[in-house]
């Protein structure tokens, strides 16, 4: 039997601040793990967010997935990280990443991946209260350090990687990977593999959690859990091949990797593309390769799948009319299901 990944509950942009509370405390009676908030332009901050639901829970760890080094410092980063781990008593966690574009908010947003490997090197030693100077490509440091006591010695420190480089780089000095929404199980499975190749190379442990972002729709039907699943993806499937925004390796990801004959995918997208209701242009089969959805033992087998695959813990997110439902049939089938 696979071993089941860590349920975490994905938050995005779009949830307001009060509703964001209630999915926390539903998300820790529920036995999830993590509460992951996703940060992107324009949408809201995950700061604010991050701090409310600190003051309404107790145990579940509170993740930024992901920080910008180009539109935040790596020292504001830290700065704001460690005030927010103090705060929740030590339950933060910092996801780094730079594939979202930033173009239209004057930003260069070049050299992605050093600006990347600059950030972890600087956060990293300031969040373990190191005097830090440091060259970079992108950023640089001289003799700084955090001016207050740190709640502890250390937060873990993920990185965002979906190519090639940036997966080797998180193998090189990442404490854990994170894989975005819309990469099927056998991208998972090759990015762990070169993830733990880098870190070998590099002569460290491979990092110690893999976390991916899935939809997920639960429900004692089956079939309506999959329609509404369905209809999720369908959405971010559009918006992701159409996006200007949208990187070659995450293009590559949902494309390459489903099982798919491409001009079958292809066709499949234009439906998409041209407004046809995802629930009559996804089969079940495709579904099956980007969302967690059916009946609770059918998520339960889907669960293990992604733990197959190397995944440590799924950012599960739900249909915003059905979340707090959603949310406590998922928490009755962890603490049903066998570890």
């Amino acid at each position: 039997m696979s071993q089941m990944p860590r349920i975490a509950l994905r938050v995005s942009g779009s949830v307001p601040v009060t509703e964001c509370t209630e999915q926390a405390r539903a998300a820790e009676r529920a036995g999830f793990t993590t509460l992951w908030l996703a940060e992107n332009p324009f949408g809201r901050g995950a700061l604010p967010a991050l701090t409310a639901c600190a003051l309404v829970t107790e145990r579940i760890r509170l993740g930024v997935g992901v920080f910008n080094p180009f539109n935040r410092h790596p020292t504001l980063m830290a700065m704001e990280m460690a005030t927010l781990d103090e705060l929740c008593d030590g339950r933060a966690v910092l996801g780094i990443g730079s594939g979202i574009k930033v173009a239209q908010m004057g930003l260069p947003g070049h050299r992605r991946i050093a600006a990347t490997r600059d950030a972890i090197h600087i956060v990293r030693p300031l969040l373990r209260g190191e005097l830090v100077t440091y060259d970079g490509t992108m950023f640089s440091t001289r003799n700084v350090r955090l001016e207050f006591p740190l709640r502890r010695s250390a937060m873990a420190v993920f990185m965002a990687a979906m190519g090639d480089q940036a997966l080797r780089l998180c193998g090189e000095i990442a404490d854990g990977l994170m894989i975005s929404n819309l990469a099927p199980r056998a991208f998972t499975r090759r990015a762990v593999e070169i993830v733990a190749r880098s870190a070998t190379a590099a002569g460290r442990a491979s990092p110690g959690e893999t976390v991916q972002y899935v939809p997920c729709a639960i429900d004692e039907d089956g079939a309506d859990a999959r329609q509404r699943a369905k209809a999720m993806v369908g959405g971010m499937l559009a918006s992701f091949w159409q996006s200007s925004g949208t990187s070659a390796a995450t293009l590559s990801a949902l494309r390459d990797y489903n099982g798919v004959d491409p001009e079958k995918f292809d066709h499949t997208m234009r439906r998409l593309v041209a407004g046809e209701p995802a629930p009559s242009v996804i089969d079940d089969a495709l579904l099956s390769q980007y969302a967690i959805a059916g009946t609770a033992s059918e998520c339960l087998e889907q669960c293990r799948a992604y733990g197959a695959a190397g995944v440590t813990e799924l950012g599960i997110w739900f249909a915003a009319s059905r979340v707090l439902v959603e949310i406590e049939r998922f928490g009755r089938l962890l603490a049903s299901a066998p570890r």
